[in-house]
């Protein structure tokens, strides 16, 4: 997320009433998780695990909860709830915005695009040309939808991340201000929920489909070209390369990339990355002929527990 102007250290400090390490007058930029930070912008971290990965980042300034060495180059921003602190500028950037109408008055609809009733079409969306929304999608703030794409009934676009920090008194919750982009010729079916990035963006690449009743977690990336079958569901933060096919409900885990052309078979789970171009199957999947082999040794085994009781 890229703020409106360039902001200084001190005046991001003072939205958050944290202190700081590094010149009052270092620029900043933004702010972004650790997998897509960049240079100029803020990350955040609160546990000792992750302290050496977000010093070393692409970020310039680390909201951190321990005082630690500034790194040349990078400015500290030193707060007790780092995490609390990073909704308080989510909130401050991308402040929630009612709507008074089914279809925002700040949205943009393409010539030729038809809108079914009963849509919420949410503010500051853009939607482009040829495209076909059909009745009660949801399409909320600040998404944005190519030319010639269509998305069937229940759908929504832009729900918020399912990201939570467990707290004594329960969860607290990590405000969305990302977007979902739906590129170019890309078919959304029936019933299926696209997260928005925390920060950045979700992304459905062009000319993918998706079958009905599909989740894809916030910050996803999906290719070009992908197939994905219904009730397959997608975490956070994958990277799904173009041409990539998922069969019926695949289950996907956070934080990993499925190679290009890659094809995962039905109701396997995904715990790892993939690589490009081979087939899969099973949970955890591998590679589908060597689970098939696995398999049919497993059916074996009790006629081989037979042969050796027999000796």
């Amino acid at each position: 997320m890229r703020f409106p102007r360039t902001y200084t250290l001190k005046e991001i400090a003072e939205i958050i009433g944290s202190e700081f390490v590094g010149p009052s007058d270092f620029p900043v930029l933004g702010m972004n998780e650790i997998h897509v930070v960049e240079p100029g912008e803020i990350v955040f971290v609160d546990h000792p695990k992750y302290y050496d990965k977000a010093l070393k980042s692409k970020a310039s300034v680390v909201l951190i909860n321990k005082d630690v060495e500034c790194p040349e180059g990078k400015a500290l921003l030193i707060s007790e709830e780092p995490f609390s602190d990073f909704n308080k500028l989510t909130h401050f950037f991308k402040p929630f915005q009612s709507s008074g109408a089914s279809i925002s008055e700040t949205a943009e609809i393409g010539e030729g695009t038809v809108i079914q009733p009963n849509c919420f079409i949410g503010n500051n969306v853009k939607i482009g040309k040829n495209c076909l929304i059909h009745a009660n999608v949801t399409i909320n703030d600040n998404c944005i939808v190519g030319d010639e794409v269509i998305i069937h009934s229940g759908t929504v676009l832009g729900s918020d991340a399912f990201y939570y920090k467990k707290r004594p008194e329960g969860f607290e919750k990590l405000l969305s201000g990302g977007r979902v982009i739906v590129e170019d010729k890309v078919e959304i079916g029936a019933s299926c929920t696209i997260d928005r990035g925390v920060t950045g963006d979700t992304t459905i690449g062009e000319d993918s489909k998706l079958d009905n009743q599909i989740q894809v977690g916030h910050d996803t990336l999906i290719g070009k070209k992908c197939l994905i079958a219904s009730h397959t569901g997608i975490a956070g933060c994958v990277v799904i390369e173009d041409e990539v096919t998922l069969w019926g409900q695949v289950g996907i885990i956070s934080g990993i990339t499925i190679g290009k052309g890659a094809v995962v078979y039905a109701q396997s789970g995904v715990a790892g990355s993939l690589e490009a171009g081979k087939t899969y199957f099973g949970s955890p999947a591998a590679e589908a002929r060597v689970k098939m082999k696995e398999l049919a040794m497993i059916k074996n085994i009790p006629s081989i527990w037979d042969k050796i009781k027999g000796k």
